[in-house]
Formats: C-alpha cells, sequence, structure tokens
C-alpha cells in the first residue's frame, strides 16, 4: 500500500534534515493536551521515584522506563508516523527490522550539573562510522530551555565525525516545547544541559535501535507476555514480540508473539525465519543433495 503523500514528504524531509546535521527538531509533532495528559499519567511514578546513583545518569536526576505499562497514551510517542518512519529509513541498511531500545521519563532537577557529552551508540561495541545503530527521540514534557537543561547538540559530528576529536565548541540547545520532539542518531554527540533554574525540567527519551541488538532497556522484562497481550500486534512487535531474521529472538524455534496467545508451555516445531538470500541459498543446497 502506497504511504500518504503528504506523510512521506515529512519523513523525507525530516530524514534529510537528520542524515546533513546528525539531528533536528520535529515542531508541533503531536498536540501539547496529548503530551500534558501524559506528564499527568507519570506524576505519581516521577514524585515516587528516587534520584539516580552515579555521575553520568546524574544524581539530581529522576529516571525510570516501562512507560508503555505506565501510560496508554506512550503509544502514540512511540509510534508516530512520521518518526518511525524517519527511523526504519534510517536503520534499514542494517537490519532485517527496528526495535524499541528504551522509552524512559527523565526529570533533571535544579542545579543538576551538564551532562558528560557523548554517543549512545558507544554502548555497544561495533564498528564507528561505518554503521547507524539507532536513533532517539526526545519528547519534552515542560519547556525545555537553555537555562533548565535543554538537551545540548552538536551538529556535523554523526556517521564517520564521530572519529573525530571531540569538538570544542559549545553544543546547541535544543529549546522545545511540549508538543515537539527532537530527533538525533546514535552517533551524534550531545548531553543533558544544566538547569540552572529553580524549576524541573521533564522529558522522554524514545530510542529505536537495528533489530538484531541487545537493547538498552530490557524489553521482554519491561513488557511481559501479560502485558504486551493488551498492545496492538505492530506494537507488540516493536517491543521485542517478533523475530529478526535469521531465527534471533525465537521462542522454541518460532516466533515470540506465540507467546501472546496464552500458550507457551505446548511443544513446538521449529520454523524456519530466514532472509530471502539465505532461503534460497538452503533450498539449492536441498535440491543439490537430492539429485543423483
Amino acid at each position: 500500500m502506497d504511504r500518504n503523500p503528504m506523510l512521506a514528504t515529512a519523513i523525507d524531509q525530516t530524514r534529510a534534515r537528520l542524515a546533513r546535521d546528525g539531528w533536528c527538531v520535529l515542531r508541533a509533532a503531536l498536540p501539547p493536551e496529548t503530551i500534558a495528559a501524559l506528564d499527568a499519567d507519570l506524576a505519581p511514578t516521577f514524585a515516587q521515584t528516587p534520584f539516580c546513583q552515579g555521575s553520568f545518569y546524574g544524581e539530581t536526576t529522576k529516571r525510570f522506563g516501562r512507560l508503555l505499562a505506565r501510560s496508554e497514551r506512550m503509544a502514540a510517542l512511540v509510534q508516530h508516523a512520521v518518526v518511525q518512519g524517519v527511523v526504519e529509513a534510517i536503520l534499514a541498511p542494517w537490519c532485517d527490522c527496528i526495535q524499541l531500545n528504551v522509552a524512559q521519563a527523565i526529570a533533571i532537577h535544579p542545579e543538576s550539573p551538564a551532562q558528560i557529552p557523548h554517543r549512545d551508540q558507544d554502548m555497544w561495541r561495533g564498528p564507528v562510522g561505518e554503521i547507524e545503530y539507532l536513533v532517539n527521540v526526545i519528547w519534552p514534557l515542560t519547556p525545555f530551555r537553555a537555562a533548565n537543561g535543554a538537551t545540548l547538540v552538536w551538529s556535523n559530528t554523526h556517521g564517520a565525525a564521530a572519529l573525530d576529536p571531540p569538538p570544542t565548541s559549545a553544543g546547541t540547545a535544543a529549546e522545545m516545547e511540549p508538543g515537539d520532539a527532537l530527533l538525533f542518531l546514535g552517533s551524534t554527540l550531545h548531553g543533558a544541559g544544566a538547569n540552572r533554574t529553580t524549576g524541573v525540567r521533564r522529558g522522554l527519551v524514545v530510542g529505536y535501535s537495528l533489530g538484531w541488538l541487545k537493547p538498552y532497556e530490557s524489553q521482554m522484562l519491561a513488557y511481559p507476555p501479560d502485558v504486551a497481550r493488551a498492545f496492538p500486534p505492530d506494537l507488540a512487535a516493536l517491543v521485542g514480540y517478533r523475530q529478526h531474521r535469521p531465527n534471533l529472538g525465537n521462542y522454541e524455534g518460532q516466533c515470540p508473539s506465540v507467546l501472546l496467545a496464552g500458550t507457551a508451555d505446548m511443544p513446538r516445531a521449529a520454523i524456519d525465519a530466514l532472509r530471502p538470500d539465505q532461503r534460497d541459498q538452503v533450498e539449492a543446497f536441498r535440491r543439490g543433495q537430492a539429485e543423483p
């Protein structure tokens, strides 16, 4: 089925900006009312969550995950059509399908120092400058300003430039309103800014990665079958209830989506889940074995 022309244009334009600069802001991606309602859903957990430990996470910062289980409104962010289309276009050269890498809420409290500039791709020890491993999206729950810790991004530090010495210039504060979305590549240098105000800066990070990587957030623990059964099939697939060809992430040799049917304990026959090129090779070999 052909994509909606307006959607296709928005995806193509956003992807081009992201590929050029390493980051971009998608303005008014969702209604502010949707974000305000989501913020209200998460408010009790923000209040109950203790501060992080360690200088990277930030000892005046709060973080928690499992957002799809905490608010049904979260699906609108995770499955945003433009965002997901851009992510799939960026990551498609290196994977069969994408996966949700993380859905995390972050609150940066007053007097929080700036976070060390870093690249999220460095969580995996793979080749640098040859492949994109992930795309992250930051959704502000409160206005992001330079003074309250808006995410700092460094343009043109992505891709092969990740091998260059760190820039000496200050990053750009991605100032946004609730409803906007900051997209940046896993190879782009970035970090939270310092909060020099008396207010709390709250936001969400939704990350997507190559489907064959170990995700940052253990999705099957965050959304076990009894939770994921309530998800639409495409959302369940995004959090891990599908195989990445060839045969990665299977359950008893089958797609883990079988767990959503509530029949986990029944014996199963393993079923090939191969890429077309692999399937052709296997079939050609089988035919050759059968010939006299």
